[in-house]
């Protein structure tokens, strides 16, 4: 799942204009001084249908894309991804973004294109300011709910035909619907998963894309709603804070990695492009040339690493991540806890975790005796560094760099890798250990296609 570059999974702590400093004045400046802004790629002047602007699109537009959100939210804080959550259709389905659609119809001449990035921004921000002025607007009080349901009901009305008249109920409105009803509830002291839960329930499936919802559908929502919440809502989800890292070598056991294809041929594969370098290229140049320059260099040394058929060990992530974060030494593995996902997981430590890293890490080798696909060993690697998170920056790049690897070191390379980068996958949740592992095994597929077809012309 996109996580960090979607709007979609934005909480009302992220995006609160409260928390968060803007000052639309100087929105221009700032996009304009940004890495993406200097390398804003050229729309090739071809029909909209051409399949060569579908491939522009994705290996071009979108890496550039997502390299501006990723800047922003350096910038600004992570509330400023949802410049791109366009109506209907576009980079995300149902947002209340205007100005700015996807790289295939926003991306034009570097002027205009930078014009609409901060178009857009702001029109964001605007509207989660008019969401903070809404939410103030009903000052509701949980330990008074019995009294007050009636106002919750009337604010949570409200809500949803302001954003019925945002998005345009076009495709997916019913999304960003569901989000702020759950930022609602959570500006006015409702747990976070539990407002989450609520709402869904309160839903129950009821709006549709492209379809505006009758009024006595969202009276009923509303009063639903309303009837639903408890005083105590505030702290029934109060726990102790979970251990991720634990959540994941539990699902780790329970995954059926054998289950992951159809076709799980091992044998090697030469593609006649480089994904993975392109990718770097692409994304991380648009960023910061220095960042892609510190990324090739490690992913240089990695399969001169694998050439010689080296153990993975975090002694060997090391040397790459010294080339990542352009570090005078080796980074060390962290001595705390790690947090990820904006603090909505947690990694814990202790004194035997670095080497029970290595023994995961020890199984992304072909072993005789416990055989697993080559695509499932590599997406659990990839797993295993971003759960154990072992270092203090950088690590979705260390573990990118580390599925490589494992492909590396059994003689397959990649010709794309769209999938497998800027996407984070949920520490508990086994389906997305599948989803991941599929993702290698549909580009395995196409790069095995493509040399093939190459081979033939």
């Amino acid at each position: 799942m996109i996580v960090e570059l979607s709007p979609r999974f934005l909480t009302w702590d992220d995006v609160d204009p409260a928390r968060h400093f803007f000052s639309s004045a100087s929105a221009p400046q700032v996009v304009r001084s940004l890495g993406p802004a200097l390398r804003v790629p050229s729309r090739p002047d071809i029909p909209f249908g051409d399949p060569a602007m579908s491939a522009w699109s994705w290996g071009e537009g979108e890496p550039w894309a997502n390299a501006m959100s990723h800047a922003l939210a350096e910038h600004y804080g992570r509330w400023s991804v949802g410049w791109r959550w366009a109506h209907d259709e576009g980079d995300f389905d149902g947002g209340p973004v205007g100005y700015w659609c996807c790289p295939r119809d926003s991306i034009t001449t570097p002027q205009e294109t930078l014009a609409r990035v901060v178009a857009a921004l702001c029109e964001w921000r605007e509207w989660l300011e008019s969401l903070a002025r809404w939410f103030d607007a009903y000052p509701l009080d949980l330990t008074a709910v019995e009294d007050q349901r009636i106002l919750w009901e009337r604010a949570a009305r409200n809500l949803i035909l302001q954003v019925t008249d945002r998005t345009g109920c076009g495709s997916g409105w019913h999304g960003h619907c569901r989000q702020v009803l759950t930022w609602f509830l959570s500006r006015w002291g409702v747990a976070p998963d539990l407002a989450h839960e609520l709402v869904d329930e309160a839903v129950g499936g009821r709006f549709a894309s492209w379809t505006d919802p009758a009024p006595v559908v969202v009276e009923d929502v509303a009063e639903r709603l309303a009837r639903s919440l408890r005083s105590d809502d505030g702290t029934r989800s109060v726990g102790p804070a979970p251990d991720h890292l634990e959540g994941w070598l539990a699902v780790r056991e329970s995954v059926p990695w054998q289950e992951v294809s159809e076709d799980s041929r091992d044998d090697p594969v030469s593609p006649s492009r480089d994904g993975a370098a392109e990718d770097i290229r692409a994304f991380d140049g648009a960023l910061d040339p220095a960042r892609a320059r510190g990324l090739l260099a490690a992913l240089e040394l990695l399969r001169a690493d694998a050439a010689r058929g080296a153990c993975l060990d975090f002694e060997l992530l090391q040397r790459w991540q010294q080339h990542v974060l352009g570090t005078s030494q080796p980074p060390p593995f962290r001595d705390l806890p790690a947090f990820a996902k904006a603090g909505r997981e947690r990694y814990g430590i202790g004194p035997d975790t670095r080497a029970r890293l290595d023994a995961c890490l020890a199984e992304s080798a072909r072993q005789i005796e416990r055989p697993l696909p080559l695509i499932a060993r590599a997406a659990r690697a990839y797993l295993d560094v971003c759960f154990f998170h072992p270092f203090d920056d950088g690590n979705a790049r260390s573990a990118f760099l580390t599925l490589v690897f494992v492909l590396a070191r059994e003689g397959v390379a990649l010709d794309g890798v769209s999938l497998l980068r800027r996407v984070t996958f949920q520490a508990d949740e086994p389906q997305d250990a599948l989803a991941l592992t599929r993702y290698v095994d549909i580009h395995l597929s196409e790069t095995r296609r493509n040399t093939a077809a190459s081979l033939d012309s």
